[in-house]
Parts: structure tokens; C-alpha cells; sequence
């Protein structure tokens, strides 16, 4: 998962406030952290607070409006914008390609068995989104990363009782061998299946991935219905409640499995648990979370009904930016109370930069790609602005769209910078596909219907 590249202190960006890695403590006193802690925090809170009342100093905002802008201009320089009714699949495959390749050779991402950990970030978000390209391509089979990744995955199921976790008690702290056994099995279970669908069989290496899935669901506490989830404070995928995230994406696996599976007896129990967890107090997740709510209640039925669906749908659009596109710290950002922490985290990053404002390819991909998905009509005008923004935000040198960390502000041209724009660029290629072939479908029934 992400949490790899922090195995070595000098591969981070930037530093990160003690509360978010308590390995780096090591360099500095505990009563001198604790104090410029302490110091700094409610000197923020006060600013926020202030700030909330319109109190905060002209000179602040200026400071503030600097910092932004600065961002922007770094980004802006990095994407050349295209026509608004075109993309470049070839661009995007090729960046993609890139990026899985030197993902499974990178040694922060090696594990045992000559394998390597299948990331949130990258691999991921690349199994889901590259088979889709293969048309528009003329491909005829998987690429050679694709293979690759399927071959490290399948190699992972089969030997689950050999293999090691993606990270160890002791190395990493309690209770992250088991956080990465119920991460790892989700995902596992959810590449498999993904592929698998394209042939229309549920293959024995799926089915062995989801009984592992299984075999790790919580039956009991507060989690009932949910993994063990990998809990590094890095949003969106290992925050405190990404637990959610994983149970969505399960759902997904299952509802994306063929053959008919999620109708299979054995799992009956476990699917109920999986729907009651995903069904309590869901309106109090984080909007992202919700939205990928959203994708597994296309997916596998009972999870939500059309009202709840048209809530989430409604929410979302009332999110979007005048430019079309969507701000993945809009729709992550969670209101956790009135303290210090919890107020500098709707506006900061861990490192104290301010979240980046703009719209990015990750929030609008996966917005756009979802509300389709959903069933909204591609005439939505939002939808078609979404769409349009996607399309201009291609970069038209490296193929990929911009996406910004919500925990460090990263350099976007390194390769960690990039991990955000790895997730960006696979699911603004789902959106943009979906898109594709909703019109290709509707020109069909046009030219079947000529005078209908």
C-alpha cells in the first residue's frame, strides 16, 4: 500500500507532524514535540476559529492565497490542455504502463516470494481500469504489466499461507499484520474477479482469493461486517475510517464476480454482514467513502435503494466546481469535532501546507465515473461538464491527470508525487470510457430506431 515508501525516511517529500508518524519522534525530544505541539496547534485553532468569524489578518489570506497559487502554477505548468471533446487512450495506456512497471520493480513495493504489494494507489486502480483501453488500443490480450500483475496476485492467493503479511507487527506497530492480511484479501479478491468478468467465469484462483476474503471478515464488535484495514493517517485509502472503503470495494468484488456468485449459499452469512455494516449509519461516512457506497450498490444489490442512491447522487453534485471538475479535499474532509486536530484537518495537511484547492483527476474520475455508474443520464449537464473538464485536464505530454496528496504536499513530477495521478488517470479512463460506450450505444439504438 502507500505506507511503502515511508520504509525509508529520506524517501518522504516533506516532514510530518508528530501525531501522524510517531517513528520520526526519534529525531527530536518528546517535552520539545509535546510543547511545539501544543504551541502551534492552538495558535492554529485560534486562527481557524477566527478566520471562521472573518477575523483572520489581510496578511494571513495573502499568505495563504500565495501558497495556492504557487500550487496551481506547479500543477498548471505540468498539464497542457486538449481539445474539450477528445483524450488520448494510447497517452493514458502508455503512462499507466509506465508507472505499473516501475511500481513492481521498485524495492520500497517488493515482498517475499519475488512479489510485491499490491497498492491502492497504483496497481490497483491500473487492473481495473487498463482492460477497458484494450478497444480502443487493438489489443487483443492483456498488456505485459497486466499479465505481470495478474501473475504476482495469483502467485500471492496460492501460497496465502506462506506469504507474509505486506507489513509486520514488528516492524510497523500492533496489529498491522492483521490490518495487512484483510487489505491485501479485498484487494486481491477484487483484481481477480475484475478480470475474471471479462470471460464470464469465476475462475478456482478467484474463488480460493474470496474464501481468504471471507475467512478475514470481523463477526463481532463494532466492526462487524468489515476487514482489518491498513491505518497509516494517510487518506483516502489508509485513514481511520477507510475500513469503509475496504468493505465497499468487497462489495464490489463480489458484485463484479461472474457466475452468478454473490448468489452462492456459503456466503449468504457473510454478505448479510457485509450489507448491515455498509447500511449503518453510512450518511455519516465521509463523502468519498459514500461514493464508493455509491459504485457497490450498482453492483450488488440491497445495499441501498433508489432513495438512498438519489441522496448520495444529489450530495455529490452539489460538490462541483465551477470548472466542471470535483476537489478530492471537498469530499474527504470530515467534520470529527471542535478540537485543535480536528479543526486544522479540515484545512491542512499534516505537514501544515493548505489542501489544494482546485479540481483534480482522482475526485472527478471517480465522481464522474460513479454517477454513471449510479445511472445518471448522460445528458446530465454536470455529468457533461465533469466529463468536459476531464477531457481538457489530459496531460497531453505524459497522458496522465493531475492529482494532489492529502497528506504532504508532494512534488508531482517525482515518483512518489505521482501516486496521486497513477489513481487519477486509471479511474478518469473508466469515467471517459464509461462515457464512450454510452454514446456508442445510444448512436446504435439511434441508427435501429432511425424514426423513433
Amino acid at each position: 500500500m502507500i505506507r511503502s515508501y515511508l520504509q525509508s525516511h529520506k524517501q518522504l517529500d516533506a516532514p510530518s507532524v508528530p501525531w501522524v508518524h510517531a517513528r520520526c519522534r526519534s529525531r527530536v525530544s518528546e517535552p520539545v514535540i509535546r510543547k511545539a505541539t501544543v504551541r502551534r496547534t492552538f495558535t492554529l485553532a485560534a486562527c481557524l476559529l477566527a478566520g471562521l468569524m472573518g477575523a483572520c489578518s489581510h496578511a494571513d489570506s495573502q499568505a495563504a492565497k500565495v501558497s495556492a497559487d504557487s500550487a496551481s502554477a506547479t500543477y498548471q505548468s505540468h498539464v497542457e490542455p486538449k481539445a474539450p471533446d477528445s483524450w488520448s487512450p494510447k497517452a493514458a495506456a502508455a503512462y499507466m504502463d509506465q508507472r505499473e512497471a516501475w511500481w513492481m520493480q521498485w524495492k520500497g513495493a517488493a515482498r517475499d516470494h519475488q512479489t510485491f504489494c499490491v497498492s491502492c494507489h497504483t496497481a490497483v486502480p491500473y487492473a481495473l481500469s487498463r482492460p477497458v483501453l484494450r478497444k480502443a488500443l487493438n489489443e487483443e490480450a492483456p498488456s505485459v504489466n497486466e499479465r505481470a500483475l495478474l501473475d504476482n496476485v495469483t502467485k500471492r492467493v496460492r501460497l496465502w499461507k506462506e506469504m507474509g503479511p505486506f507489513y509486520t507487527d514488528e516492524d510497523y506497530g500492533v496489529h498491522k499484520a492483521a490490518e495487512s492480511r484483510g487489505t491485501e484479501a479485498v484487494l486481491n479478491a477484487l483484481v481477480l474477479a475484475s478480470y475474471d468478468a471479462q470471460s464470464g467465469t469465476l475462475s478456482d484462483n478467484t474463488r480460493a482469493a474470496f474464501d481468504n476474503m471471507w475467512a478475514l471478515q470481523q463477526t463481532a464488535g463494532e466492526k462487524k461486517g468489515a476487514w482489518p484495514w491498513l491505518r497509516f493517517h494517510l487518506e483516502p485509502w489508509e485513514g481511520l475510517d477507510s475500513e469503509y472503503y475496504g468493505a465497499a470495494l468487497a462489495a464490489v468484488a463480489v458484485g463484479t464476480a461472474p457466475g452468478d456468485y454473490r448468489a452462492t449459499p456459503e456466503i449468504q452469512n457473510n454478505l448479510t454482514l457485509l450489507r448491515e455494516y455498509l447500511g449503518h449509519d453510512y450518511k455519516e461516512q465521509s463523502l468519498v467513502n459514500r461514493v464508493y457506497l455509491l459504485w457497490a450498490s450498482t453492483k450488488l444489490p440491497g445495499l441501498l435503494d433508489a432513495e438512498q442512491q438519489k441522496g448520495i447522487v444529489t450530495e455529490v453534485l452539489a460538490k462541483q466546481r465551477a470548472d466542471g471538475g470535483w476537489s478530492l479535499p471537498t469530499i474527504a474532509r470530515k467534520w470529527r469535532g471542535w478540537g485543535p486536530r480536528a479543526l486544522a484537518q479540515l484545512w491542512l495537511r499534516s505537514d501544515w501546507t493548505l489542501y489544494d484547492g482546485e479540481s483534480d483527476g482522482y475526485a472527478t474520475g471517480l465522481v464522474t465515473f460513479v454517477l454513471q455508474r449510479s445511472g445518471l443520464p448522460s445528458a446530465n449537464v454536470s455529468l457533461q461538464h465533469g466529463l468536459s473538464w476531464l477531457m481538457l485536464n489530459q496531460s497531453a505530454k505524459e497522458g496522465l491527470w493531475p492529482a494532489y496528496s492529502l497528506n504532504e504536499r508532494r512534488n508531482p513530477a517525482s515518483e512518489i508525487g505521482r501516486f496521486m495521478s497513477d489513481a487519477a488517470t486509471a479511474y478518469a479512463v473508466l469515467a471517459l470510457s464509461e462515457n464512450s460506450g454510452a454514446q456508442q450505444r445510444a448512436a446504435a439504438l439511434a441508427v435501429d430506431r432511425p424514426n423513433k
